[in-house]
């Protein structure tokens, strides 16, 4: 029997369940949470600081965190961290009920969503190849179904939600998120419990860190994997820093329309998620992914000389349906081929390197709009996503993506490399 033909098991069904209800709930805490801010200060800066604590857990502690999530039953840390994130957010929306809400608290509130989000994330990334076998079609369903409820949930109902349960009080958007918490997170103690992935070490936990970034920089198709995000964030960060300014001045379109902007890409992502089984079926993984760098690349290049709204929308739904098949085709493929003992190492080292970069694009960005046009920073994203296609295709060509699907199984193998553990054995120079 094909895994076309098997379903997916019960279990997927109810963490579906809890990270879309999560999803909804981030989705208005995070077009809640600068509203919050905006109601107590208009100083850019300070709502900058409010914004960046939210991602300096990856930046500080993202390789830490993945090896702590491999020493940890991965279901316990889902449950856990939902339930601490839900206690967490009854700390601002009291503030918010007293008038004692500030920036610092605000701060701090997003900068520990943040580290609960990094230890969850990596913890069901971990926790889904298990659940699935490590069967890589089961694996791109999955990943296909978790992203298009991410999508429509955080990038579609979630921020008008967020808007509209501000205006009936500061605390209710934030007491609203803290329930979608504690649901996801009594589904997650529902699920089925997994084996440890590997005895317990007594290596630090640093040299375990360690052990698994050096798994990421010495296997060519794990970081060409990790190199596509961590090159698009820079593109993509370029591109967002100046957005709303090419929409306005260079397109005529005003708020409502950048909205409406907006939700055009989210709508592209929505799509390429559900084709990007069928694309790795069709094209081979490895093509697949060579094939949507090229799509994103073009795609903001059509931006950048669109000469109407309409264009506009369009490329950014096809650079939006781009980048929605790589988030569901990378995943499955790192979750396919990656050791269960090294998963969660591996995929924060992967996310850390992207949220490393992402201020080099913003700063990139607005750099080149001031020093020559609002256009170049678009053009100069497309001319890095198209170089950064020819030198990905060949480190994740469906020839190597073969081969190291054909190693991973079965994984664990007495002859399979990845059964050695890579704490072992020394990576001079990486960390």
């Amino acid at each position: 029997m094909t895994s076309d033909a098997r379903e997916l098991p019960t279990g997927f069904g109810r963490l579906w369940t809890a990270q879309t209800i999560s999803s909804l709930g981030d989705g208005v805490t995070h077009a809640a949470l600068p509203l919050l801010a905006l109601t107590l200060t208009r100083d850019p800066m300070a709502l900058a600081v409010v914004t960046a604590a939210g991602t300096l857990p990856w930046l500080l502690f993202g390789v830490l965190g993945g090896a702590l999530v491999d020493r940890w039953d991965r279901r316990h840390t889902m449950w856990v961290s939902d339930t601490a994130r839900a206690v967490l957010l009854g700390i601002p929306a009291a503030a918010a009920m007293v008038d004692v809400l500030s920036i610092p608290l605000l701060a701090a509130v997003a900068f520990l969503l943040g580290l609960g989000g990094l230890f969850f994330d990596t913890a069901a990334t971990a926790y889904l190849p298990d659940l699935l076998r490590r069967d890589p079609e089961l694996l791109e369903r999955a990943n296909s179904r978790l992203r298009g409820a991410q999508t429509a949930m955080s990038g579609f109902a979630g921020p008008p939600a967020g808007s509209a349960l501000l205006a009936l009080g500061r605390a209710v958007p934030l007491l609203t998120d803290a329930v979608s918490f504690l649901l996801s997170a009594l589904l997650v103690r529902t699920l089925p419990a997994m084996p440890r992935p590997g005895p317990q070490v007594r290596e630090s936990l640093l040299r375990q860190a360690r052990a698994g970034a050096s798994y990421v920089f010495r296997d060519r198709v794990l970081l060409g994997l990790a190199l596509r995000p961590a090159v698009g964030n820079i593109a993509f960060l370029a591109v967002e820093t100046v957005l709303a300014l090419f929409a306005h001045d260079r397109l005529g379109i005003d708020t409502y329309g950048f909205g409406l902007l907006l939700t055009a890409e989210a709508t592209g992502g929505l799509l390429g998620a559900g084709i990007a089984s069928y694309l790795g079926r069709r094209l081979g993984t490895g093509t697949a992914l060579t094939c949507t760098a090229a799509v994103e690349g073009l795609a903001i290049l059509g931006l950048a000389a669109a000469p109407n709204p309409y264009v506009a929308g369009l490329a950014l739904a096809v650079c939006g349906a781009g980048m929605g098949a790589t988030m569901v085709l990378a995943p499955s493929l790192r979750q396919a081929i990656v050791p269960a003992h090294l998963m969660g190492r591996v995929a924060s080292t992967s996310r850390m390197l992207a949220m490393c970069v992402a201020p080099i694009g913003a700063l990139l960005g607005g750099w080149l709009a001031t020093t020559y046009d609002v256009r170049t920073p678009l053009y100069a994203a497309a001319g890095v996503l198209l170089a950064m296609t020819a030198v990905t295709a060949s480190m994740t060509s469906n020839r190597r993506v073969e081969a190291a699907l054909r190693a991973a199984a079965p994984v664990g193998g007495p002859d399979h490399p990845a059964s050695k553990d890579p704490a072992q054995e020394s990576a001079p120079g990486l960390l």
